[in-house]
This record gives C-alpha cells, sequence and structure tokens, in this order.
C-alpha cells in the first residue's frame, strides 16, 4: 500500500531531523534542529519580535513562539518587554552567541549533505519543496481539499441518479 502524503512527509522529516540532531550530539552540543530557523532569524539583528522571527524563519508565529519559550529555558534567548510595552523582543543571551561559530559549521556540514541528497535525485528535493510550498500558499491544501470533496461528492450524486 502507498503511504499517503502526510505519511510520507512526516518520515522525511524524522529521517532528516533524527541525523541533523544527531549530528549536534557528535559535535557536543545540547541543541535541537528545530532551533535553527530561530537563531539564524536572531542572528542577522539585534532583537526581533516574534512575528519578525516567523517572517524571518519561514515559520508560523505559533512556532515561533513556543520555540522561542524552549530556547528561552535553554539559555538560548533572552525576551524582554518591546519599547510599547505590548510587543516582546527576543534577542540572543550571551550563551547563545556563544554558540554560533559551532552552530555553523554544523550548519555548513548539513547544507553539504543536503547538496549531495539533491545531486543523488532526478529532482533536487528542496527545488521540489520550494515548487511545493509556492503551490500551497497559492492555493491553501484545504482549498485543494474542499474541492476534492465536492468533485467526489458530485460524481458520486451522479452515480446515484443514473
Amino acid at each position: 500500500m502507498k503511504q499517503g502524503l502526510g505519511t510520507q512527509l512526516r518520515h522525511l522529516i524524522d529521517l532528516l531531523d533524527g541525523d541533523v540532531a544527531q549530528q549536534y550530539k557528535d559535535a557536543g552540543l545540547a541543541y535541537r534542529p528545530r532551533y535553527t530557523p530561530i537563531m539564524r532569524a536572531l542572528q542577522a539583528t539585534d532583537s526581533a519580535s516574534i512575528g519578525e522571527i516567523a517572517a524571518a524563519a519561514g515559520i508560523t508565529q505559533p512556532a515561533a513562539t513556543q520555540t522561542v519559550n524552549l530556547m528561552k529555558k535553554e539559555g538560548l534567548v533572552v525576551v524582554e518587554a518591546g519599547a510599547d510595552g505590548r510587543q516582546r523582543r527576543v534577542a540572543l543571551s550571551a550563551q547563545g552567541k556563544d554558540l554560533l561559530p559551532a552552530l555553523e559549521a554544523c550548519w555548513a556540514a548539513t547544507k553539504a549533505a543536503a547538496d549531495d541528497l539533491d545531486a543523488q535525485l532526478a529532482t533536487p528535493l528542496s527545488s521540489c519543496l520550494a515548487e511545493a510550498i509556492a503551490a500551497l500558499q497559492d492555493k491553501p491544501f484545504h482549498a485543494r481539499i474542499s474541492e476534492a470533496r465536492a468533485r467526489l461528492h458530485s460524481t458520486q450524486r451522479k452515480g446515484e441518479k443514473t
């Protein structure tokens, strides 16, 4: 039986994240792969709001909030009230900044491995994923499911009439 798209994607993420996490362990780092988009967003600025981080990292605001909270518990970021008191500002802590050189070495190795994987595939995974993301931004999967359900329902009703 062919696995569904969601099952395949979860399996792919498990394969990738597990090995990336192992790379950090091998380098002696207590660091989670999910922190990388936040670290990359923050290394380019003094501080950022959760919304700015989410936009820069290409993740949702709830995901950014959850990850920032985990990173704060581990001492990688500091969170302070913004100038108007309503918005929280996030910045790398001294510990987070100190970790950057080791992380950059890991990120370079990960990129080289990703390039190697892309070269082995008929269609580079990075290109396929970018194309899929763009297509889903143009027309969300929910809309596609709704349309498919309507088509199936219409086909079923036509079958009942004949």
